[in-house]
């Protein structure tokens, strides 16, 4: 087998094309993936529509949410746990960080590693070239942790864990514990906020509040535990937002309020809050002018960027170990198949659903 099919953005805007493209040899510690299930994310939109930064080179394989079956390794290799990694194994797997820059030794943050590698943005006419997901086979380097998905996981709900679902896990994770008083916000009703109203309910929220369009993605956010919910195509004027979660926390605003929409959603979330309360950033794209001075007083200002690979794992577990508590499968929307990639993206571009899947 000297080539596989893969999902190739070829021009920004244009359709993708399925083309062939070669499997690299396999050098030392690293596993080549069958592809089960590859879900796709706002990001994999924002990098057909162009650039990210002005740093995605064509053509490349789109997709960076992957769940597959190990059929082949080079040597032996270990999972997260220090269990044996075998052919057949169904895993998803963490990005690679170079683990000896002072952001991976000393500050221990390899989120912002600067020699951090991450999929879907990877030229796939250069070596290894298999570095997208939306692709019959995958390439895993060496470097990366790799997380067993256990049986009561499905292969596209791991697919989202490998992205959408660890960043959450990371976010909450800087937030720290939730009391039961508590009033969290979410400002977004995609599959961050979705899944973000779940954990934030399973954290022990008194009440998860959600503001987010269009009205099928708010009726999956309810079932993933919001208490509330509030239509952007209902309600467009943002003083009438802040005032709904006013009323809803006694005057004085959220104690936590969570951005998965869009950077130019903060400056509204900020008024939600309440003074010494807890502001996480999630949500990529648009530019925010922020003025100090309207800020709460005593708040604190969190930012997330992907996971660690723990996170991956905590993601898996949450699916695993709360799935008679959220149903989960309804997050994803509609599957496709490799050949109708075109349809998904513009699905997923449309907010016509909340996570499209690829299946192989």
């Amino acid at each position: 087998m000297d080539d596989c099919r893969a999902a190739v953005i070829t021009a920004h805007n244009k359709p993708l094309e399925i083309q062939r493209v070669p499997i690299p040899e396999l050098e030392p510690g690293s596993l080549l993936v069958k592809m089960v299930a590859s879900t796709l994310c706002g990001t994999d939109v924002h990098r057909w529509h162009g650039p990210l930064g002005g740093s995605d080179s064509l053509p490349i394989i789109t997709g960076h949410e992957p769940c597959g079956i190990v059929e082949e390794i080079n040597g032996d290799r270990t999972d997260i746990l220090g269990k044996p990694v075998k052919k057949g194994d169904r895993i998803v797997w963490s990005y690679v960080a170079c683990g000896s820059c002072y952001y991976c030794s000393v500050a221990v943050q390899p989120c912002i590693c600067r020699g951090r590698a991450s999929w879907g943005h990877n030229r796939c006419d250069q070596h290894p070239y298999l570095l997208g997901s939306v692709s019959e086979y995958m390439y895993v380097p060496s470097p990366c942790l790799i997380i067993k998905v256990p049986d009561e996981v499905s292969s596209p709900l791991a697919a989202a864990a490998a992205c959408a679902y660890r960043t959450v896990m990371h976010g909450f994770d800087r937030l720290g514990a939730i009391k039961d008083h508590e009033t969290v916000v979410i400002q977004g009703s995609g599959p961050l906020g979705t899944f973000s109203a779940a954990v934030a309910k399973d954290h022990g929220a008194k009440q998860v509040l959600v503001i987010g369009a269009p009205a099928h993605r708010l009726a999956v956010t309810k079932k993933m535990g919001a208490d509330e919910v509030l239509d952007l195509d209902v309600v467009s004027d943002a003083k009438d937002r802040v005032s709904w979660v006013k009323d809803r926390t006694d005057g004085r605003g959220a104690d936590i309020v969570i951005q998965v929409a869009n950077n130019m959603a903060v400056p509204e979330g900020l008024k939600m809050l309440r003074d010494g309360g807890q502001y996480l950033d999630i949500g990529a794209g648009g530019d925010a002018n922020i003025s100090v001075n309207s800020m709460p007083q005593e708040m604190t200002y969190l930012t997330v960027r992907s996971g660690e690979p723990r996170h991956w794992l905590q993601a898996i577990d949450f699916l695993a170990s709360r799935r008679d508590r959220f149903p989960f499968d309804e997050m994803i929307s509609k599957s496709y198949a490799l050949d109708q990639v075109n349809e998904a993206m513009a699905a997923m571009a449309n907010y016509e659903v909340v996570k499209p899947v690829i299946n192989f």
